[in-house]
């Protein structure tokens, strides 16, 4: 018993020098700078993912308000009433993911926030098109200047009524046809949608273009035009859908429902 009682401050000496040279001769240092980097590392991502997330909802709550601020515009350029004697329209946002062909784009949108077929789209610029078919999650969308297109329409200024339809072979403009013959028009003249039936497929005074050229008239029967539209069909990105009138007494419209998770996956697959 006293030979270990001897041994134990000798044990504990050669640990204490053992472990004052591992420090000289290996130092901590690198460990700590090492440990630092890893978890400062992670700290930093995580901390960058929340900002992210952050800022993710504040571009969709920007987003939104941009729609709704459209729809609230759109609105107020009618010159009568809507048939439903709402205020505004309830609008949802959504982002360009894909361009077709035929004269076609999808959209991360669809019918899990309301969008239909045959509702209106358009952008900051003016008309963009209607909703051709809806999916859950996307919509396609079939633009003015379509080969198939064909929308209401009526001149600005002198409330003179016709149809625009879509003609690829003029490299994106439209044609106006007023339905009498001796409409003035020149070059400049606004045009804008005449309206639907229950405001579907289109919406009334939505902005479409200005005329570029009055065609000649041989057979006097119709009043044609080359429109050059507003929008810019080969630049596509933030549209605005129009889910239906607004009723008095909504607090809330489609424009604020959260997007579904299919969005950050679309925009990935954006092309531009």
């Amino acid at each position: 018993m006293r030979a270990a009682g001897r041994r134990a401050p000798a044990l504990l000496a050669l640990v204490s020098a053992a472990l004052i040279a591992a420090d000289t001769l290996t130092p901590l240092e690198p460990l700590r700078a090492f440990g630092s980097a890893v978890y400062g590392g992670l700290e930093d991502a995580a901390s960058a993912g929340v900002r992210w997330a952050s800022g993710e909802r504040r571009l969709e709550e920007l987003e939104r308000e941009n729609a709704r601020l459209r729809a609230d515009l759109l609105a107020a350029r009618r010159t009568v009433p809507s048939p439903a004697h709402a205020d505004g329209y309830r609008v949802a946002a959504a982002h360009v993911i894909g361009f077709g062909r035929d004269g076609t784009i999808t959209v991360d949108t669809g019918s899990d926030s309301g969008v239909d077929r045959d509702m209106t789209v358009f952008d900051g610029d003016g008309l963009v098109g209607r909703i051709l078919r809806s999916g859950p999650g996307t919509a396609t969308v079939q633009l003015a200047t379509a080969s198939g297109a064909s929308i209401g329409a009526r001149l600005e200024g002198s409330r003179e009524v016709g149809l625009v339809t879509g003609v690829p072979e003029h490299g994106g403009l439209l044609r106006l046809s007023l339905l009498n013959p001796s409409a003035e028009v020149k070059p400049g003249d606004r045009v804008v949608t005449l309206g639907s039936r229950d405001m579907r497929p289109y919406v009334p005074d939505v902005p479409i273009g200005t005329v570029a050229t009055v065609e000649p008239a041989p057979d006097a029967l119709t009043r044609t035009a080359l429109v050059r539209p507003f929008a810019r069909f080969t630049a596509l990105d933030l549209v605005t859908v129009v889910l239906g009138p607004q009723a008095d007494g909504d607090a809330d419209t489609a424009a604020d429902a959260p997007k579904s998770d299919s969005k950050s996956g679309a925009k990935k697959a954006k092309a531009a």
